[in-house]
């Protein structure tokens, strides 16, 4: 393992789609393309799990890393590594992407002669980009590989979404994107010369993290990064892009927007402990939108017709259930909080990559469109079920333990936030279950539906992996949490200045 961590693995991991990503579109004709970026997405993945096994756990400092001057004038550089904050999103990401790549298997795009290789180039340049946003320490890298994600997401979504409003809702997607840019970009440029103090610029973050801001910055940082992450978290009511993406958007591309918290992981990595002190004192503020979030989604969820914005509302409940985490500032909430980013991946990326196969045999998520589904499809049915138990938190999937510590943590700091939060966990149970009985139970109302074949073998084993990871952190997550402990305890103790 020593010897395996002194390889770049972490670049070879963002060099591996990038490359995937130009022989795709080189060689754009299907069945290339196609075999081209499972193939790539299977090495990426194969990589990720090569830097888990080369991580030190013990360790709770920045690992693997990996440096080089980028632009020397300002000091900015090419500078990535791992912590155990951040170590597991690898793995994940590069899993979800494996899914939604085979979810794309038969795409088509009569706008554009180069599918489907733009539409796996796409892909993985998404992925790249993704990864980056896990693995960078240096804020300009950050926001470079934050804001590059927007290009091929517009392009997918505009190209290859669903339905006559796709295009619109790429559009309201970048704009709005690019508009939370500003914020971030100027919440990170006051941290910088908030440090610099008339010094050289720094722009890597273990640096910044050494180098505490000033008490009258960090309310200002604060508060501009907040918003930065939160239209992409998304906070309440920053959250207007995701119902009409959530419709507009192919659903494997949707799985990769639902399924990776980007924005949580950048209020863990750069907001809060660059501005401990304004966040401790505005903890009401994340407790406030967490409480919102939950039960705001859980009512929507519970009058939405399409299973994808069903989805997509819960998963606005279950980000809310986070920022309620983040605000208690402990270990054990924080472990939670991991746990439930990470089962976001699997529980809410498994449903839209299951609903992406049932658009292809019935044209249609609608719910009054449905019904009978598991006599038809009983095998996608069941997965479907599982996916919305762990999103629900049911004991003995994922998305228990980590549910479980949060509301504990936020019970003792934020008692009133908490039982808010075990309310709307009832609301998400009845949104989901509610949909779940119309479509998947129920008469069968569409011919379409009655006509259809159950999934593939190369879908079933898609759909498997997540599933068997479901269970497997379900019936015991130990592993997991002794793995991020050591970096959740040091991350406590610099937000609280222990």
């Amino acid at each position: 393992m020593v010897e395996l961590a002194s390889w770049p693995l972490l670049s070879i991991l963002l060099a591996l789609p990038v490359a995937g990503a130009l022989l795709a579109a080189l060689l754009r004709r299907a069945p290339w393309a196609q075999w081209i970026a499972l193939g790539t997405a299977t090495l990426t993945l194969s990589c990720a799990l090569l830097i888990v096994a080369a991580f030190d756990r013990t360790d709770p400092d920045f690992q693997l890393l990996d440096s080089a001057d980028w632009v020397s004038g300002l000091n900015v550089r090419y500078l990535v590594g791992v912590d155990g904050l951040s170590l597991l999103f690898l793995p994940a990401t590069a899993l979800l992407f494996c899914g939604a790549i085979v979810a794309g298997w038969r795409v088509r795009a009569a706008a554009s002669p180069l599918a489907p290789g733009l539409y796996f180039a796409l892909l993985l340049l998404l992925e790249a980009a993704t990864l980056g946003v896990f693995c960078a320490l240096d804020s300009i890298l950050f926001f470079f590989c934050w804001e590059f994600t927007l290009l091929p997401l517009y392009f997918l979504v505009s190209l290859w979404g669903l339905g006559a409003g796709r295009q619109a809702a790429a559009v309201r997607y970048f704009l709005v994107m690019l508009a939370g840019g500003v914020p971030l970009l100027f919440g990170l440029l006051a941290l910088v010369f908030g440090q610099a103090a008339g010094g050289a610029l720094v722009f890597d973050l273990p640096t910044l993290l050494a180098t505490p801001l000033p008490e009258s910055r960090q309310y200002l940082v604060f508060l501009l990064l907040l918003v930065g992450f939160g239209v992409k978290v998304p906070l309440v009511p920053l959250h207007t892009w995701l119902p009409s993406l959530a419709m507009g958007a192919p659903a494997a591309v949707t799985a990769l927007l639902v399924g990776l918290k980007l924005g949580a992981y950048g209020l863990i990595r750069f907001a809060i402990p660059l501005a401990p002190i304004a966040a401790r004192d505005l903890h009401w503020l994340l407790a406030g939108f967490g409480t919102v979030a939950i039960l705001y989604g859980g009512v929507a969820a519970l009058v939405q017709s399409n299973l994808r914005s069903v989805l997509a509302y819960a998963s606005l409940a279950h980000v809310g259930l986070v920022l309620l985490g983040l605000a208690a500032f402990s270990v054990s909430a924080l472990q939670g909080v991991l746990l439930q980013l990470l089962n976001f991946s699997l529980a809410a990326g498994g449903s839209f990559l299951a609903l992406a196969f049932l658009q292809r045999r019935t044209a249609s998520t609608d719910i009054s469109q449905l019904g009978g589904l598991l006599r038809s499809m009983p095998v996608l049915s069941g997965f479907f079920l599982l996916f919305g138990l762990a999103g629900i938190g049911l004991p003995g999937t994922s998305g228990f333990p980590g549910e479980l510590l949060i509301i504990v943590a936020a019970l003792h700091t934020h008692t009133g936030a908490g039982l808010a939060a075990l309310f709307g966990m009832v609301l998400a149970a009845a949104g989901f279950l509610a949909p779940f009985r119309q479509a998947f139970l129920g008469p069968t109302r569409n011919p379409d539906v009655a006509d259809a074949d159950d999934l593939l073998p190369r879908e079933v084993a898609v759909l498997l992996v997540p599933s068997l990871l479901i269970l497997a952190v379900g019936v015991y997550p130990l592993p997991i949490l002794e793995l991020i402990r050591p970096a959740a305890e040091a991350w406590v103790a610099e937000v609280a200045g222990l």
